[in-house]
């Protein structure tokens, strides 16, 4: 009982309003220009990345990292869709519209299309990849870490490999959550 008040208390005392938000969602939906209903794509993969904005940044921020999942996806296949993972200069304090495929300073690590259900290579999965549920209405999970440090990886990096590389370096954690209709 003494860890979970002392983890709660811990998480309690870091947040600061350190906050994500998206010109991209409206109503709590990702609009549909950001998913398979939008016009831009990498050979059937929904490329044309949300805008996004963070607010009441921590001291001493030198890099961000971005997960952007779709936990509904597991019971269609077996696992979290990773729809966009990346590295952002510290600082930046947004992400326009098309960034991944635009911002040449975001370093950005392969998404779950580069799997058998996607199919791409990992040249092309290296990017954002849109909202696409294949069975109903998903929510999707943006979170955006602020770091204490640069975090050195090279373009195709994978989701473990981001996370060992974080630990015990975030300094705070702002999480967005929006949905797209299938």
């Amino acid at each position: 009982m003494k860890n979970i008040i002392l983890e709660t208390e811990m998480i309690n005392r870091k947040h600061n309003g350190f906050s994500l938000e998206s010109k991209g969602m409206e109503n709590g939906y990702i609009k549909e220009k950001y998913g398979k209903y939008g016009n831009q794509n990498i050979n059937g993969m929904p490329s044309l990345s949300i805008p996004l904005e963070w607010k009441n940044i921590p001291e001493n921020v030198k890099s961000y990292a971005l997960v952007m999942e779709d936990y509904d996806a597991i019971p269609v296949t077996g696992f979290s869709w990773i729809h966009w993972v990346t590295l952002i200069p510290g600082d930046y304090t947004c992400l326009k519209e098309n960034a991944s495929l635009k911002d040449e300073k975001l370093i950005q690590g392969v998404n779950s299309w580069i799997s058998d259900m996607g199919g791409l290579n990992k040249e092309e999965a290296s990017h954002y990849g849109g909202s696409a549920p294949p069975d109903k209405e998903h929510t999707y999970t943006f979170r955006l870490y602020a770091l204490d440090k640069e975090i050195e990886l090279n373009k195709g990096f994978y989701l473990n490999e981001l996370y060992r590389k974080i630990e015990g370096h975030i300094l705070d954690v702002a999480v967005l959550k929006g949905k797209y209709k299938n």
